[in-house]
């Protein structure tokens, strides 16, 4: 998929990206940077009984053009799209995520992750992973510690399998491990349909929303905000109520609500 000039443009806008369209190494650090710290995460739609429309038209229309973030293929595949219509060669993967699970618990291939084919070697983009996205790149290499502006990461070879670790207070640990099997549009579409259908898919149970800006990732998790700073402690607070918990949404984490009156209604459900 690829955008139309008009599209573009309008891309370039909302990231405030202007730049020569590059397939470079230093253009995609930069797209990457300008992407996560524009575009928060967030799961609006699954929470409120929304399926996300995974078409490129209806990316632009939500991402781009309504004020939205959205979850891992929503962002990651708007992505792809504005990389490959510079010119950049990507691929889709699919990722079993390992972030805060005990690690002999099996899961399914629920996460999209990139790879960038450049001249110099083959790297790994990753701008919808909520409180951990990359907000730099990767190199495809294994056991390398390898720094980012939030924070050292590396990827761990195992056979076929490549385990994505973050650093987190000195000590190592997993976020999620995948293959290089390419994945097809129809592949995302059935992990985006179970993600936001599925009874047991996280994404209907509870509010999750995270924006990394410079110096600070922030993460929201139903009532409990949580602003992590690159070079300093944590703060955190438990918002009071549905109407304050919207506030934040759309100051701090700039996310436009299309319906704050059926949010506040499911977060009072959350609330219980």
């Amino acid at each position: 998929m690829t955008l139309s000039p008009a599209d573009l443009a309008a891309y370039r806008d909302r990231i405030g990206w202007h730049g020569d369209a590059r397939a470079d190494h230093a253009t995609l650090e930069t797209l990457v940077a300008l992407h996560t710290r524009t575009f928060a995460f967030e799961n609006l739609d699954p929470l409120t009984g929304q399926v996300p429309d995974l078409t490129l038209p209806g990316l632009i229309a939500k991402l781009v053009h309504a004020g939205r973030g959205g979850y891992c293929y929503e962002q990651n595949g708007l992505f792809k799209a504005v990389l490959e219509t510079i010119g950049f060669q990507v691929t889709g993967h699919a990722a079993r995520v390992m972030w805060n699970l005990p690690e002999e618990v099996p899961t399914g291939r629920t996460h999209m992750v990139l790879r960038v084919d450049l001249p110099e070697g083959p790297v790994i983009a990753d701008v919808g992973f909520g409180s951990q996205t990359l907000t730099g790149v990767l190199d495809l290499v294994d056991g390398v510690e390898q720094a980012t502006p939030h924070g050292p990461f590396r990827l761990i070879r195992q056979g076929d399998v490549w385990r994505q670790e973050v650093s987190v207070l000195g000590e190592w640990r997993p976020v999620y491990a995948y293959d290089l099997q390419p994945q097809l549009p129809i592949d995302y579409e059935l992990a985006n349909w179970w993600s936001a259908t599925s009874p047991r898919s996280h994404f209907l149970t509870g509010l999750i929303i995270a924006r990394a800006t410079p110096g600070r990732r922030s993460v929201l998790r139903n009532f409990d905000l949580t602003i992590h700073h690159v070079d300093g402690p944590s703060e955190r607070r438990h918002l009071e109520s549905p109407a304050e918990t919207c506030d934040v949404i759309e100051t701090l984490f700039d996310v436009r609500i299309p319906d704050r009156a059926a949010l506040e209604h499911r977060l009072e459900e959350i609330a219980g």
